[in-house]
């Protein structure tokens, strides 16, 4: 009798151990192998530009060609000259192996002087009083990667850029209207301006006769 029932439960545990067994084996294929798979077609089909990294070329024309990009419209870049938007400060430097904030409170006394030390260089490139510097001018974000400055930065940057290349500051403000986009879905998020397409803009722009 006690070997029928160690048999029996022998053979419990073994039935329920396949059934798990093969459970398992489905969800690992459906999951991991097949959902993976169709979503990933799925991007490549409806959303082709933005599955490869929202590349744009340096004619400011977007692209799924890694050897024809000039960055990437989700990532930001280190302008520094004249002629060019600068983007918010960044705590890695724009790398994006480094993505990071500075991990400092907003009462820590270094990150304090830093901004007071970005405020007070961002007045005198600009012209303008400390007072008018936006805080997205002296502060990183928190990937230290965000593309995107505020239309108020991008206002202030404006006679520089248009002083540095010669052009009108109409044309360059026009520019900057033209790559602000606004709160998405008209709700969410605040008004940005995407700097790299701009400055891309503005090369093409400047080339013109």
């Amino acid at each position: 009798m006690a070997t029928t029932t160690a048999a029996s439960d022998l053979a419990t545990l073994t039935r329920h151990s396949l059934a798990g067994l093969r459970m398992l084996l489905a969800f690992t294929l459906l999951t991991g192998l097949a959902y993976p798979l169709a979503m990933t077609a799925v991007g490549q089909v409806a959303f082709g530009w933005q599955a490869d990294g929202s590349l744009v070329t340096s004619d400011g024309v977007r692209t799924t060609s890694r050897d024809d990009a000039a960055g990437s419209a989700l990532l930001a870049q280190g302008f520094a000259g004249e002629q060019y938007f600068h983007p918010r400060p960044s705590a890695g430097e724009y790398d994006t192996l480094a993505s990071g904030g500075s991990n400092l409170g907003p009462l820590n006394p270094d990150l304090v002087a830093d901004i007071e030390e970005r405020k007070a260089a961002v007045a005198d490139l600009e012209g303008v009083d400390p007072a008018d510097v936006p805080a997205d001018a002296v502060t990183a974000s928190a990937s230290g990667l965000d593309p995107h400055v505020s239309p108020g930065y991008a206002a202030i940057q404006v006679a520089r850029v248009a002083a540095a290349r010669g052009l009108p500051d109409a044309d360059v403000a026009d520019l900057v209207a033209q790559h602000t986009a606004g709160r998405d879905l008209g709700v969410l998020g605040e008004p940005r301006v995407n700097v790299l397409e701009l400055n891309l803009a503005l090369d093409v722009a400047h080339l013109r006769p």
